[in-house]
C-alpha cells in the first residue's frame, strides 16, 4: 500500500474519534507477539514509550514551556512513572526537564558523556544520576532494554544560570547523538535526536534495522521535509517514521504533509503523523 494512501487511512481513523480526544494509530510490530508498544508524542522530540513488558521511557522532555505540549502533562507527575529518561542533547528544547524528572524518580539521567560530565561538575544532578557513555556504546538501563548511543549532525551546549551572579552561562554539551532503542520483543526504535543529513544514516539502518524512526522534519536547526524524506526513502526504508520537531518554534516549518508528498510513492514507510497528546501501538 502506497505510503499516501495509508496516511488518509490514519486519518479516516482520526476523524472518527473526537476532536479532542487522543488518537491511537495501530500498526503491526515485526518482533514477537507478547506485548504492545505505545508511543505518545508530546510536542518537539520528546516522547512517553511503553514498553511490552510496561517500562516507561520518556525521551528530551522538554515539556512545561513546550508550546505543545497538552495542559496535562505540564505536570511532569502526569507522565507516571519513569524507568528510563533519554537526552540527545544539552539544547534547553530537549534538556529543561530531565533533572527535575531524573531526581523525582530517582532514575539516572542518560545523555552523552561530555554533557552528562558538565552537569554533574555544576551540580545540577548528583554523580548516581549522570551515568556517561559514548557514541556506538550500548547501556541496559532497565530489564529487556538495550541503548545504543549514534551518531547525530548538529551541535550540543548547555545554558545554565549561575546562582552567584544571575547571568546566563554557555558550558560544553558534549557531541549530540541519537538512540537506537531495542525493547524487551525485538522492536527496535531509533530516536533521531536532532540531525541533518549525513552519510552513516545508511550504515545506522543497516547494521542497527529499525522498525520505528522518530524524525525531526522541521528544518533551519534539523532536516526538513526535503530532507527527511530522502534520508527515508533513500536511506533508512523503515517500516514505521513518527514526525517530530515541528511546529514549536516558528523556524521549525516543516510538516508532515510537506514529509509525505516529498516522500512520495515510498511503499516500504508507513507514516504515522501524530497530534501531541496522541498515540501509536505496535
Amino acid at each position: 500500500m502506497k505510503t499516501t494512501v495509508r496516511l488518509l487511512f490514519a486519518l479516516v481513523i482520526a476523524a472518527s474519534l473526537a476532536a479532542c480526544a487522543p488518537m491511537g494509530a495501530s500498526a503491526p510490530a515485526s518482533g514477537s507477539s507478547a506485548g504492545k508498544t505505545e508511543v505518545l508524542w508530546l510536542g518537539q522530540s520528546a516522547f512517553r514509550i511503553t514498553t511490552p513488558g510496561g517500562k516507561v521511557i520518556v525521551t528530551d522532555p522538554w515539556l512545561k514551556l513546550n508550546p505543545l505540549t497538552p495542559p496535562e502533562y505540564k505536570n511532569l507527575e502526569a507522565l507516571g512513572k519513569v524507568d528510563v529518561l533519554l537526552v540527545t542533547h544539552g539544547h534547553l528544547d530537549h534538556f529543561a526537564d530531565a533533572p527535575a524528572l531524573a531526581l523525582m524518580h530517582q532514575v539516572p539521567m542518560y545523555a552523552p558523556g561530555d554533557m552528562n560530565q558538565t552537569v554533574g561538575l555544576l551540580g545540577i544532578l548528583p554523580a548516581n544520576l549522570v551515568p556517561r557513555f559514548n557514541k556506538s556504546g550500548t547501556v541496559s538501563p532497565a530489564p529487556g532494554i538495550k541503548v545504543t548511543m549514534v551518531h547525530a549532525e548538529h551541535s550540543s551546549v548547555i545554558v545554565w544560570k549561575n546562582p552567584d551572579t544571575g547571568k546566563d552561562e554557555a558550558h560544553p554539551g558534549g557531541e549530540p547523538v541519537g538512540y537506537i532503542i531495542e525493547l524487551e520483543n525485538g522492536f527496535r526504535i531509533y530516536h533521531m535526536g536532532d540531525t541533518g543529513l549525513f552519510m552513516d544514516l545508511k550504515f545506522i539502518a543497516d547494521y542497527y534495522k529499525p522498525d520505528l524512526v522518530l524524525m525531526p522534519i522541521g528544518g533551519h536547526f534539523t532536516m526538513g521535509p526535503d530532507d527527511a524524506a530522502y534520508a527515508t526513502r533513500e536511506w533508512l526504508k523503515p517500516k514505521f517514521v513518527i514526525p517530530m520537531h515541528y511546529g514549536a518554534n516558528p523556524l521549525g516549518k516543516g510538516t508532515p504533509e510537506e514529509f509525505v508528498r516529498a516522500l512520495g510513492n515510498s511503499g516500504a514507510t508507513t507514516v504515522l503523523s501524530l497530534r501531541p497528546g496522541q498515540k501509536a501501538s505496535f
